[in-house]
């Protein structure tokens, strides 16, 4: 109902979902919210090369992986994930789920910190 009054659409689904993203297309969903890159065929790159330019994606930051990595490998995560969503332009950075309790305040600092540097406001 939104796409048929000109609204953009986005659609939540967990896990290895990239099975339906052509259904999602042809219904005419534009993103897809949450990239969760340590799942089943979900991998970033591989994603970004098939549905780039008509789908946008929402996350791809490994809450799992944020709540344990150092906060220079939380830049070099982000850093590479923008390199690799960014040319295929509709790419919001963003943690995968809600940040757990268990999240060092660094890391978060360092995703936010990185993204605001390398992401398009900081280029």
């Amino acid at each position: 109902m939104a796409s048929s009054y000109g609204k953009p659409v986005m659609i939540h689904c967990c896990g290895s979902s990239s099975w339906a993203f052509e259904d999602f297309i042809e219904m005419g969903i534009r993103a897809v919210d949450t990239l969760q890159p340590e799942a089943a065929d979900m991998d970033p790159a591989c994603l970004a090369r098939k549905y780039g330019g008509r789908l946008a994606f929402h996350g791809c930051i490994s809450t799992a992986k944020l709540a344990v990595m150092t906060p220079e490998a939380v830049v070099q995560n982000v850093a590479e994930t923008l390199e690799t969503m960014m040319p295929h332009h509709g790419y919001c950075l963003a943690p995968t789920h809600y940040l757990q309790d268990n999240t060092p305040v660094e890391n978060v600092i360092a995703m936010y910190q990185t993204a605001h540097k390398l992401g398009r406001y900081g280029k």
